[in-house]
């Protein structure tokens, strides 16, 4: 199964968008390691800034970031292999460990929608 880790940040602290060269250490062995365990399918850090489409009805509005609205927001992210949620999470447990400095984040761990998954609707 394929699972999307979307690591979340302050927008407002710059330890979160200024990584340290120990952060980027860090980040490069994890990934090597899961690259290596054959978990690894991508990973990559967003800018602080860009933009929301949004839809009320039949209305659609983009805005520009930084993104007023939230505190947090998707500072990036890890697309992984696993055997189920169990194994995703754990794998976020450590990848949240490699943020030192970065005082308070958090991991969504959610699962790929896959074409089997959303096979049953083609039918309808």
């Amino acid at each position: 199964m394929r699972f999307m880790l979307m690591h979340r940040v302050q927008q407002d602290d710059p330890a979160s968008w200024q990584p340290t060269p120990e952060l980027i250490e860090r980040m490069n062995a994890f990934v090597e390691k899961l690259t290596a365990d054959g978990v690894m399918l991508g990973a990559e850090g967003v800018q602080q800034t860009g933009a929301v489409v949004r839809r009320r009805g039949a209305a659609i509005r983009s805005i520009d970031g930084p993104f007023a609205e939230a505190k947090e927001v998707v500072g990036g992210f890890l697309l992984i292999s696993a055997a189920d949620l169990g194994a995703a999470t754990a794998v976020a447990e450590e990848y949240i460990t490699c943020f030192v400095g970065v005082e308070e984040m958090s991991v969504e761990v959610r699962q790929v929608a896959e074409f089997e998954d959303i096979e049953p609707f083609l039918n309808n």
